[in-house]
């Protein structure tokens, strides 16, 4: 499509002659991403497009209770140190952004008073800076005043190497400035392509009550697991990974939010009797991260009491080479990312595990509605999904590769070189589509003389920050592990960050790092370095697309299903969902229908 037929389309858009999410969908057909086409949008000075449902409640409250299931129960609720799905879902509940992206391209304001462009002058032409002015009115949950203070108050926080928390990269290459009570100032080090970034999603925290413990102390504040935020609902009790109790916020910035008096975040159990809490017995109203075999959640849903939704953002779930060894301890801890695992610096190794991964069986006999297969970590936008990877099962292959790598089989049929068996630890949280996932393996690696130990871990402990654990998949204390890893950002900036050098999980950074596979490539870095700053395009997916190219030919990353993710839902709750953004910021919004 020319340049002149996008200005047409534009056009048509700002006259009111195309649907704006028709025009999202063409862009996204021709592989430009959500935030590509919004920023299209904001920049042709189209206005946004109206929510696509109807909030009917004319009252704040009146809705009782709300009963939520996480079966990934979250553990603290400060989002900074947020490592996983679970900890930044409960975080949210209580916390908000600047902005966020909806489903429809839209870059909607939420702690901000409106979105940024050239015509009302937040966005320089030089691409440089962008001004930022906050909604009036914003009161924290003790009535404290939402401030320019506070913006500014988290960037420092977050960058604080001392603090080691999860959402420094999102502040990279920028500094936050205070130009007056309600307006801050983002200054990019170079001109910036996607000036929305990661920084304008990062959930914020009240300054008058973080301020005293930061860096080093960050860890102590009593209310990394008290959350004290802007949110529709205050915070009532928590017992990390069981259960969380909040209450209306009366008031909240946004006139007739919320609808319901008070709500209930149980965690534990597993997905299959969260799907079963709410598609059949009714007991709770929504159930989340539902890891759930298909035909499973088709014969709840008969039982028409609930409904399945599935959304689809950029998710991938994969498997995981550890590029450091976890046997050995250095400086301290095991999985060093100083030291090498001693299998798999051999690439024969590494390749032959990859032609052991069954992807369009997984696929059909696991995941079902929940993704397709795929060999690529960036999936979605379509733009930047790269078409160089591909993937063979071939345990004949496999088999040839560990031969000429002087692994020869034992007399029990389980390879050996040097007096020591080929034998690895594959570890997941549990849930019936993991376990699956590893039984699928395992049987294939044992066709191939590889003896596989399986190992489950509780969710609530797995996805956890808790440093004193040896179990979460920040330490990797294993050879192997899966899981799913998810980007709310249609741009990939952010899911690339899960590779590059300065992100390795460590002890150093508390094993916040996002970088959990310690695997390091400096022509990695280099294109991430240049895709932070290059505003061509067409020139910034190329790299992303190399990116994605790297990581997965070195074999120590597995992509194996493009994921869509499944939520149970009563009947009668609406919920505006979308893929790009954590359930619980619609929350505001939710209802139950009459």
């Amino acid at each position: 499509m020319t340049e002149t037929e996008l200005r047409k389309l534009v056009e048509a858009v700002r006259c009111g002659r195309l649907p704006r999410r028709l025009f999202v969908e063409r862009m996204l057909s021709l592989g430009l991403s959500v935030p590509m086409a919004g920023l299209m949008l904001i920049q042709a000075r189209v206005a946004a497009a109206q929510p696509s449902f109807a909030y009917k409640p004319a009252k704040r409250g009146g809705g009782g209770n709300l009963r939520m299931l996480e079966w990934q129960g979250p553990t603290l609720l400060n989002p900074h140190f947020a490592t996983g799905i679970k900890d930044f879902f409960g975080s949210r509940i209580f916390y908000e952004p600047l902005a966020q992206w909806d489903a429809d391209g839209n870059l909607e304001p939420v702690l901000a008073a409106g979105i940024p462009s050239r015509e009302n002058g937040g966005l320089a032409a030089d691409g440089r800076s962008v001004v930022w002015k906050l909604k009036p009115g914003v009161t924290w949950h003790d009535g404290q005043p939402f401030t320019a203070d506070d913006v500014v108050f988290n960037w420092q926080y977050a960058i604080d190497a001392a603090a080691a928390t999860v959402s420094a990269g999102s502040y990279r290459n920028l500094k936050i400035e205070k130009i007056d009570s309600h307006t801050v100032r983002v200054v990019f080090a170079a001109a910036s392509p996607f000036w929305p970034g990661q920084y304008s999603q990062v959930l914020l925290v009240p300054r008058h009550l973080f301020a005293a413990f930061g860096g080093a102390k960050s860890r102590e504040s009593p209310n990394n697991n008290k959350p004290v935020g802007t949110g529709a609902y205050t915070f009532v009790e928590f017992k990390p990974g069981d259960l969380l109790r909040a209450a209306l916020n009366p008031r909240y910035h946004e006139a007739n939010r919320p609808h319901f008096d008070t709500l209930e975040l149980k965690g534990g159990g597993d997905p299959t009797s969260a799907a079963r809490a709410v598609l059949q017995t009714g007991e709770y109203d929504y159930a989340s991260s539902l890891l759930v075999e298909d035909d499973v959640l088709k014969r709840m849903e008969a039982g028409g009491k609930g409904r399945v939704q599935f959304l689809r953002g950029s998710a991938t779930a994969a498997i995981y080479l550890n590029h450091a060894n976890p046997a050995l301890e250095v400086d301290g801890e095991r999985s060093n990312p100083k030291t090498r695992h001693p299998l798999f610096s051999d690439a024969r190794v590494r390749r032959a595990v990859g032609l052991l991964i069954d992807r369009q069986s997984i696929e059909t006999y696991v995941y079902g509605r929940l993704g397709k297969a795929t060999t690529n970590y960036i999936n979605n936008p379509p733009r930047y999904r790269s078409a160089n990877t591909t993937s063979e099962f071939n345990i004949g292959k496999a088999n040839a590769m560990l031969d000429a790598a002087g692994w020869k089989p034992g007399a029990d049929g389980v390879r050996e070189k040097g007096g020591k068996r080929l034998t690895l630890l594959f570890q997941a949280s549990i849930g019936t589509v993991a376990q699956k996932l590893q039984a699928v393996v395992k049987q294939a690696a044992q066709k191939a003389g590889i003896e596989m130990e399986l190992k489950g871990v509780v969710s609530s402990v797995f996805f956890s920050s808790d440093i004193g654990n040896t179990d979460t998949y920040g330490k990797f204390y294993a050879d192997i592990q899966t899981y799913n890893w998810s980007n709310d950002s249609p741009d990939p900036e952010g899911l690339m960050q899960s590779f590059v050098s300065w992100e390795v999980c460590s002890k150093a950074n508390k094993w916040l790092g996002l970088n959990l596979v310690r695997w390091q490539n400096g022509e990695f870095d280099a294109l991430f370095r240049a895709a932070e700053t290059e505003l061509d395009p067409v020139k910034r997916a190329a790299l992303f697309i190399r990116m994605n190219d790297l990581v997965v030919g070195d074999g120590y990353v597995l992509p194996i299903i493009d994921r869509t993710t499944a939520r149970a839902l009563n009947r009668r709750l609406v919920a505006p969902l979308s893929g790009w953004q954590s359930d619980m910021a619609s929350l505001p919004h939710w209802y139950r229908e009459a």
